[in-house]
């Protein structure tokens, strides 16, 4: 159940705490990977790190008109392209008063644009092919929201109606598109915080934890296999019951 044997797989923000699990997860499935980052040093070691049959493509999604070449890439090395998993973001936090221009383009660009760019250039082969998984990794904010992160939020939310309208349009041809929400996952990014902080989110958790990456590395691979086949316009909100939609 839920192999990945034969496919072919890209992920972007690979070498962060939920990308890494995604990335491990799936290649322990049988999938072969390529993935993606900014940083060329940081996705060849963890790609060493991985082991098996991994391909490294770094690529800055802020480029925009390069985002397309990405997928190119993939395709080419890769022999083709089944599943994409996107799950780089940026966040440029600030209250909306005081919110530059740049700061709300930035996270527009990077989390919502850029991946409208992926997900186009992706799937033409897909539909080629007749078949394709295509998931979006937003967060539990896109649907409650957040102070001082519209543009973060106006990101993520924009990812979920982007999934269900190409959810619609791309069904008939063997292709899904899903979305995984997070609530708050325990990552490097989370270990910074104090451990009152910790407490304080924690008790707004029924579970009364945080995530954990493999959290989110199982819905991807699920949402990844053939047995997701009849799950699409889908959000799956992970996040220990802190947000049920």
């Amino acid at each position: 159940m839920f192999s990945l044997a034969g496919k072919k797989v890209l992920i972007t923000g690979a070498t962060g705490g939920i990308g890494g699990a995604i990335a491990k997860t799936m290649l322990e499935a049988g999938a072969t990977l390529a993935i993606s980052g900014t940083r060329p040093e940081k996705l060849e070691a963890f790609a060493k790190e991985l082991g098996g049959n991994v391909i490294t493509l770094p690529c800055d999604l802020s480029k925009l008109d390069t985002v397309e070449d990405l997928i190119k890439q993939a395709e080419e090395k890769l022999g083709g392209l089944d599943v994409l998993v996107c799950n780089a973001a940026v966040t440029k936090d600030n209250l909306a008063l005081r919110m530059k221009d740049e700061e709300w383009q930035q996270v527009i660009d990077i989390n919502l644009t850029a991946t409208f760019k992926m997900t186009r250039a992706a799937m033409k082969g897909m539909l080629k092919r007749r078949a394709g998984r295509i998931i979006y990794i937003t967060s539990v904010v896109g649907a409650t929201g957040n102070p001082g992160q519209a543009n973060y939020c106006a990101s993520k939310a924009g990812l979920t109606g982007m999934a269900k309208s190409l959810a619609q349009e791309v069904a008939s041809r063997n292709i899904t598109v899903n979305c995984i929400a997070p609530g708050f996952i325990a990552t490097p990014m989370t270990d910074v915080l104090t451990d009152d902080q910790k407490a304080r989110i924690n008790a707004n958790i029924p579970l009364g934890r945080m995530g954990t990456p493999q959290d989110i590395a199982a819905a991807s691979l699920y949402l990844a296999s053939d047995e997701a086949a009849y799950t699409t316009g889908q959000t799956m909100h992970i996040n220990g019951g802190m947000f049920m939609a």
